[in-house]
């Protein structure tokens, strides 16, 4: 299957530039990049994408064997980046798509050149004296509430994960497109994302790492951002001065700001 199609590819920007990839996070499409993808254009060549099962990627392609691990959407940005022959890529991971950037760089780190990590979490269960913002009976309950009444789950959490209650319009716009997604596939993805541990994976990095976090963040909280510095070897911390789990649509000038400097920094 031609990977143009199977993942709803669109480039944008330099065909000289430096390379950044951006990949979305659980219920979203490459929409939600659309305040930051034009001014990231004007210096890099930009790759968006939809993972499958999600936006206007080829539903076909989907199946709960492969896409019930992170392993399968990692799989599916390398296979990408070698279809379109993307060397040196910048690749900017949103929430869950942090750690799939991870698991992709562990899997060819030839191909990456830097990771953005935007709001990751390699955990969302606490555990021990690792803080990962919700215990195990949250987490069943939220997969639970989903399962059950995807529409009224994608209205109650849509403005929690946006934050930003003063700009009811960003929650509603995430809201929308949770409800965009087949609930099938998104239960899959739900438990594939809020069931994964990927807090071993951060050691195997090799490439240089930008982690974005926000000042208040429902999902990811300040712990968690501190726990994947520390672990990713010679990686740097950025807090916004935001609040809310999606940067690029409530604080897109700050966080295109950060991408960019990153990005265009040369590897010492």
């Amino acid at each position: 299957m031609d990977v143009r199609s199977k993942n709803n590819v669109v480039v944008l920007g330099r065909a000289d530039g430096p390379t950044v990839v951006l990949a979305h996070g659980f219920g979203c499409d490459q929409n939600l990049w659309r305040l930051v993808a034009p001014a990231l254009a004007e210096r890099f060549r930009v790759v968006l994408f939809d993972h499958v099962g999600s936006g206007k990627s080829d539903k076909t392609a989907w199946s709960a064997e492969r896409y019930g691990t992170l392993d399968g959407y990692a799989a599916d940005v390398v296979e990408l980046c070698a279809e379109l022959d993307l060397r040196d890529v910048v690749l900017v991971g949103h929430s869950v798509s942090a750690m799939i950037a991870v698991l992709a760089a562990v899997r060819d780190p030839e191909r990456f050149a830097k990771l953005v990590l935007l709001t990751p979490s390699p955990c969302y269960i606490d555990d021990g004296d690792y803080r990962g913002g919700f215990s195990r009976a949250d987490i069943d309950e939220l997969l639970e509430s989903l399962d059950s009444n995807y529409l009224g789950w994608s209205a109650a959490m849509g403005p929690v994960i946006m934050g930003n209650p003063d700009r009811p319009e960003l929650g509603a716009e995430l809201t929308e497109s949770f409800c965009r997604t087949d609930p099938a596939i998104a239960r899959v993805f739900a438990q594939t994302t809020f069931l994964s541990d990927n807090r071993a994976d951060l050691a195997r990095v090799a490439v240089p790492s930008l982690i974005i976090q926000c000042r208040e963040d429902a999902i990811a909280p300040p712990e968690v951002g501190a726990f994947v510095r520390d672990q990713i070897a010679g990686s740097t911390l950025v807090t916004l001065d935001a609040t809310g789990h999606c940067p690029q649509l409530s604080a897109p000038e700050a966080t295109t700001a950060a991408i960019t400097e990153f990005a265009a920094a040369s590897r010492s």
